[in-house]
């Protein structure tokens, strides 16, 4: 009798916690208006980026290969060359989106341990030093190169200029994201991406077969992709709608035919699905690396959900009021809130710890958040573990499908 008392408590608290959640959320988020006009529309827009900067995109009917501003690479130190060659016994690690949120946490711990020198891959390069000297890098800790996920052709141009400087690469981190939940139209990359798929996905994708080569010449080394607990629908965060949901592909299908490529599954857009959509392409692909490449390049791969860092810059697209609530209703109610501070320091674990080095894992912590539905972890705290991704991360099928159009759309076959 307890027993089944106490189960039906927790069947109650967690409908509670879902409805609640549902409604912040939804609350949260503007009314879309124009739908059928944002995918006709010819206007130039502003992408906000995970650094904070904001980068114009053109619609695809009027976008073209926009070749980015010659990348540079410039090391904390009375000169770059320099300081890289002080640090040949360091770790290298390219972390993207490294000027703000998670990915500053990550690179400036793994920065002041004085086993890694962290390569800060961003689109503001002035931002990224002033924040690295904020956060205690050590000079000769970290080299800052300019990248912008939005452009192809910016992605090939760090490459190449990372691979003239004669860095060598043991990890890779695919961290830098937008999210643009209140957006009534649709942004797009230089290339005529919509911008979600086309930073978060599209950009991380290319830059990884870029580097896997470099990457495998290393004792350790690691390419991880962050994921997010929006796109698992086995989880509370995963059910609040819209759903992440990338159906058979047909939106980018479209894209490769030269028509509309809007929303992954070819429909409506919306700006929280779009980049939930984002997520669950990452951990798809992160999947799929570990399948093709894994035991060829010895490659560990991994993926991993840090918690709920409320108080990232990703959520600078919601009200006030929204920015001031969320973070107390994780921390007081859901137990899921996680600081940037110690979110960066999880994904760092994963980048060196010998316990994260099985590969093909979607990593969690099993802190004192409430846990709701098998693949749910997060909150302050707890143990590193394998967590349990959602049906359609695990979709073997659709990884493959997703991986030959991606290659297709980043020039790759």
């Amino acid at each position: 009798m307890l027993q089944k008392t106490c189960m039906r408590n927790r069947a109650t608290t967690a409908r509670r916690a879902r409805v609640t959640l549902k409604g912040i959320v939804a609350a949260s988020q503007s009314p879309r208006q124009n739908r059928s006009a944002s995918r006709s529309s010819c206007a130039t827009r502003a992408i906000h980026r995970d650094d904070g900067a904001m980068v114009p995109a053109s619609h695809p009917c009027v976008a073209r290969q926009v070749k980015a501003s010659p990348p540079k690479a410039v090391a904390e130190g009375a000169s770059g060359e320099r300081t890289a060659s002080a640090n040949t016994g360091s770790r290298y690690v390219v972390v993207t989106g490294a000027s703000s949120g998670l990915g500053l946490r990550c690179a400036a711990d793994l920065a002041r341990n004085g086993d890694h020198h962290v390569v800060m891959a961003c689109r503001d390069f002035s931002k990224a030093e002033r924040m690295a000297k904020e956060f205690g890098m050590p000079a000769g800790s970290y080299t800052v190169m300019h990248l912008d996920l939005g452009s192809l052709t910016s992605v090939r141009e760090f490459v190449d200029a990372y691979k003239r400087k004669g860095y060598p690469i043991d990890a890779l981190v695919c961290n830098a994201a937008v999210y643009l939940p209140t957006d009534p139209e649709p942004s797009f990359t230089a290339d005529g991406y919509e911008a979600s798929v086309g930073i978060n996905h599209l950009g991380h994708f290319l830059l990884c077969h870029l580097l896997i080569d470099d990457i495998a010449k290393s004792k350790d080394p690691r390419v991880i992709i962050v994921g997010s607990v929006t796109g698992n629908t086995n989880t509370l965060a995963g059910q609040v709608p819209p759903l992440a949901d990338l159906g058979d592909l047909r939106g980018l299908g479209a894209g490769l035919a030269g028509g509309a490529n809007v929303m992954i599954d070819g429909g409506e857009y919306d700006g929280a699905k779009a980049y939930k959509d984002s997520k669950v392409c990452n951990m798809l692909t992160m999947r799929e690396m570990h399948k093709r490449w894994h035991d060829s390049k010895g490659v560990t791969f991994g993926s991993l959900y840090p918690g709920c860092v409320a108080e990232t810059n990703l959520f600078r697209e919601k009200r006030a009021w929204f920015r001031w609530l969320f973070p107390r209703f994780q921390k007081y109610v859901t137990k899921g809130y996680v600081s940037q501070e110690e979110a960066g320091q999880r994904l760092a674990q994963v980048v060196s710890s010998p316990e994260a080095k099985k590969s093909g894992r979607y990593w969690s912590w099993n802190g004192e958040a409430k846990s709701f539905g098998e693949g749910s972890a997060g909150g302050s705290g707890g143990a590193l573990f394998e967590n349990e991704p959602s049906a359609e991360v695990t979709d073997d099928a659709k990884a493959e499908k997703l991986w030959d159009m991606s290659l297709k759309m980043t020039g790759l076959a």
